[in-house]
């Protein structure tokens, strides 16, 4: 038998050379088996575990030291205080795509005709978090996979959130033409597809279609761009999340596509990460 305190401090120890969180990610995954939270186990050391919740935990450990992410092994991410499931067909929740959530409740008026779509939705995180702060406006969400699709319906359904409708949809593909939106949001993939940290940490674990994009990065966010022209109503916006030295070149490219207003805002860690304009001269 050994107790908690034991099984953290071995599990860290385990961790520490591959690992700068390794304490943090032994404390979730002892929570994650013994189904309690991280608290519980500051104030309970002494439990003992049993044989099989020991070698539960160990594994998970093994699985963890070999890089797979800790949000894949609990099946778990939270975003924007809202607990996602997530799965090897989504990408991981980051806190910097919270930025985009921000932007959308401060720039959007607070009416009940708004109408958004979050393109490339994953596991639902931007798409779910703003329809969850805006109740009144009707929130559409879309990926290419049916496999992301389906975990996002099932968070939408486990948050008790109703006023979303998702697509399995290759950008606006199967949107109905007529559907027009008073702003459009992705974070899309965005790295380039020869990036060697694609193999390196958790992006190795992560799916690389939402990762990668193009020899320079910027495919999917050129077709968004293209694209979103015909679906943005008059005066709509437009924002993209993009890599932190990619600020010129996607701003260059909302010019050129003749988007307005524009700016690029930083995130959390002061670095660029979401670039956004809108279309001012759009006939409804």
């Amino acid at each position: 038998m050994i107790d908690i305190k034991t099984a953290l401090s071995n599990a860290t120890e385990m961790l520490a050379d591959i690992h700068d969180t390794a304490r943090i990610d032994a404390e979730i995954l002892l929570a994650y088996t013994l189904s309690k939270t991280r608290t519980y186990l500051y104030t309970h050391p002494e439990q003992n575990l049993n044989t099989e919740q020991y070698q539960r935990f160990r594994d998970l450990v093994k699985e963890r030291r070999l890089g797979r992410p800790v949000a894949y092994l609990i099946k778990m991410r939270e975003f924007w205080s809202l607990p996602l499931k997530v799965s090897e067909s989504t990408l991981i929740p980051r806190p910097e795509t919270e930025l985009i959530v921000e932007l959308c409740l401060r720039l959007i008026p607070d009416h009940t005709d708004i109408r958004i779509i979050d393109l490339g939705t994953g596991s639902g995180a931007i798409a779910l978090a703003l329809a969850k702060e805006r109740p009144q406006w009707e929130v559409y969400a879309c990926d290419i996979s049916q496999q992301a699709i389906d975990i996002a319906r099932e968070n939408a359904a486990s948050l008790n959130i109703t006023n979303i409708r998702f697509f399995q949809s290759d950008w606006f593909s199967a949107i109905p033409d007529a559907i027009q939106f008073h702003a459009i949001v992705s974070n899309p993939p965005y790295i380039p597809q020869a990036d060697p940290h694609l193999q390196q940490g958790d992006l190795r674990f992560e799916p690389q279609s939402a990762l990668a994009s193009g020899e320079d990065g910027l495919t999917a966010i050129r077709d968004i761009m293209q694209q979103s022209i015909a679906r943005l109503k008059r005066d709509g916006l437009l924002l993209i999340e993009h890599g932190y030295d990619q600020k010129t070149v996607v701003g260059s490219m909302l010019k050129d596509y003749g988007y307005q207003n524009l700016q690029c805002w930083k995130d959390v860690q002061g670095l660029d990460r979401v670039s956004g304009g809108r279309l001012l001269k759009v006939d409804e």
